[in-house]
């Protein structure tokens, strides 16, 4: 049960987004009223197993490493047809994923930025020629050890991800602008 007088904390980056980053895009973009100014919709995290074809036990190791990064259960992606090349029936379970909004999609965000993309071995940065047409941006990471939430001694397998981050942006350097302002460490080319 609630008070009256408990507060709720905003996110540490949507915050920032709310104080610094809607004036600064609404000045760049000079955007007549506040609501055109871009932002995030959702952050949805894809954990494919290919191997969880050959052997099931696999796909519980993804959903609970998966768990832990997002604080979210994950929902099992199945097959959805058949491939005799594959060795691939349709249901079996092929994946996971994570669709995070809200303050836990800014939360995510926040440990992703400052925290995971730094401990990267060699990172360079990301690419920022990456986004769809429409202000998304994909990318990879190639294994989950970055994220300081995975004990190292409990992972079986390396496994990578996609992270899809989604905006109401309508053209790319519109998302460009609000990523690189959210701080997304993009390579200059």
């Amino acid at each position: 049960m609630t008070t009256a007088t408990e507060t709720k904390t905003l996110p540490r980056l949507k915050e920032r987004y709310r104080n610094e980053v809607v004036a600064k895009l609404q000045e760049q973009h000079a955007y007549g009223n506040p609501m055109q100014v871009p932002g995030l919709v959702k952050i949805v995290v894809n954990m494919g197993v290919g191997e969880a074809a050959r052997d099931a036990k696999l796909i519980d190791g993804a959903v609970r490493d998966l768990a832990t990064i997002t604080g979210q259960k994950p929902l099992v992606r199945r097959a959805t047809k058949s491939i005799a090349q594959f060795k691939l029936r349709e249901g079996m379970p092929i994946g996971a994923k994570v669709t995070l909004r809200g303050d836990r999609m800014w939360e995510f965000l926040d440990r992703l930025l400052s925290i995971a993309l730094p401990r990267i071995r060699d990172f360079r940065g990301l690419d920022g020629r990456k986004l769809d047409g429409h202000g998304n941006y994909t990318f990879g990471l190639t294994e989950q050890s970055v994220f300081h939430e995975i004990d190292q001694d409990k992972i079986d397998r390396q496994r990578g991800m996609d992270i899809t981050v989604v905006t109401t942006a309508t053209t790319d350097d519109e998302g460009r602008a609000l990523l690189k302002l959210l701080g997304f460490p993009f390579k200059e080319n």
